[in-house]
């Protein structure tokens, strides 16, 4: 008998190895990249803004007053205590309420709230956009705001520009004439118009509401939208006509109440049109910083319409101080901004420059704005330094138009 010990250890180690096959990097052009965009995109050139540190900045249409201390103490208590970590809730149903007051809009008209004026029309041009069918037609009068025709181009949509005269009021004719040949989905009024800072003629407006209802009638619908971003400091409004005109809308804005920095834009009209902008606007597009600052700003709408009554005085200064500028011609003004013509526009901008003011030289947005720099309606102090300045800029006698 033996005695067989049965302790064996075994050890086993299996190595296994994968290798996977990868492919070799296969190499990419970084200029073969640029034709994923569109091509019209990539001919466009991203919108500049000027860099101001250091200059009296009247380049922008900006109301040029900050809240006193004691507001700016109160608005931060606000803005701090705001649970920032949350999306924008049922607050801005609030500023809803309050820019209906404000703005004495009627209940039964929709509304609804863009970031900024240019959100707005860039959600109508989207809405207005129907694929598989030829492009809808923008129409405008020129020049206007650029937003018009870039939104359009950017929405697929077709845009069409109709000068105005030679000294920028509205072309009712040819206007019309747009508006019976294109049969445009979107048709916009400038009211008073950026650039050129003119409230234009009611009667030429008109026919041109007019002409849309009649395409309407004839089964081509279209819109007009009135935009009346520089409404705090026009003399007329649209707003009293809008109910009898069910085909327009109208456009307002903050940023030249005073509120620049907010970006907060209002559109109002029928309803049920509305309802169809508000469909195409983003989840959230008002955030709560902004709601808050809005309903604080409407919370003292008094400081702003004593801001804007200042402004309003202050244009009619400078216009009558450039009135006695051999070497200026200063067309009339409805906002916060006066479109002047120059000898030399690019001169003269940069000899305000050289006297450190930031104006803002629009000659070369469209050929009827030629040796055009628009001017904003500042501070008092910073008034008399542009008056200063241009005095001793526009010595020489204006030259004749061309023909």
């Amino acid at each position: 008998m033996s005695n067989v010990s049965s302790t064996s250890s075994i050890s086993i180690s299996i190595s296994i190895s994968i290798s996977i096959s990868m492919p070799p990097d296969t190499p990419v052009s970084p200029n073969a990249l640029q034709s994923v965009f569109r091509a019209d995109v990539r001919a466009m050139h991203a919108y500049h803004v000027q860099d101001a540190a250091g200059f009296v900045k009247l380049d922008a249409m900006e109301n040029p007053f900050t809240l006193s201390p004691d507001l700016q103490a109160e608005l931060g208590r606000r803005l701090g205590a705001i649970e920032l970590n949350r999306y924008p809730g049922t607050r801005v149903n609030e500023l809803h309420a309050a820019l209906r007051k404000h703005a004495a809009i009627p209940a039964d008209m929709g509304l609804v709230l863009g970031n900024g004026s240019d959100e707005l029309i860039s959600l109508l041009c989207t809405a207005c956009a129907q694929p598989g069918q030829p492009a809808a037609t923008v129409l405008a009068p020129l020049p206007g705001f650029v937003m018009y025709a870039l939104s359009a181009q950017l929405a697929g949509l077709k845009f069409v520009g109709v000068p105005l005269t030679a000294d920028f009021e509205l072309d009712a004719a040819a206007m019309v004439a747009a508006v019976v040949e294109h049969r445009p989905a979107i048709t916009w009024i400038a009211y008073p118009n950026n650039p050129t800072a003119n409230l234009w003629d009611d009667d030429a407006i008109e026919q041109v509401v007019q002409a849309v209802a009649a395409n309407v009638a004839a089964g081509h619908p279209g819109l007009v939208v009135i935009d009346e971003a520089y409404q705090p400091f026009a003399s007329r409004s649209y707003l009293g006509r809008l109910a009898a005109r069910p085909h327009v809308l109208l456009m307002r804005t903050l940023s030249k109440f005073g509120l620049a920095g907010v970006r907060l834009g209002y559109m109002l009209g029928r309803a049920d049109l509305i309802e169809q902008v508000d469909k195409v606007r983003p989840p959230y597009n008002i955030s709560v910083l902004n709601t808050e600052a809005a309903l604080f700003a409407l919370e003292h709408a008094d400081e702003f319409e004593r801001q804007a009554a200042t402004i309003k005085a202050e244009r009619e200064r400078l216009m009558a101080a450039l009135a006695d500028m051999p070497g200026a011609r200063a067309y009339p003004s409805q906002a916060n901004m006066i479109l002047v013509r120059v000898n030399d526009s690019a001169t003269a901008f940069q000899s305000l420059k050289a006297r450190g003011i930031l104006v803002k030289n629009v000659a070369g947005l469209h050929q009827l704005l030629a040796n055009c720099i628009r001017l904003t309606v500042g501070l008092p102090s910073e008034n008399d330094a542009l008056i200063a300045a241009l005095a001793d800029i526009l010595r020489e006698p204006l030259n004749p138009p061309q023909a």
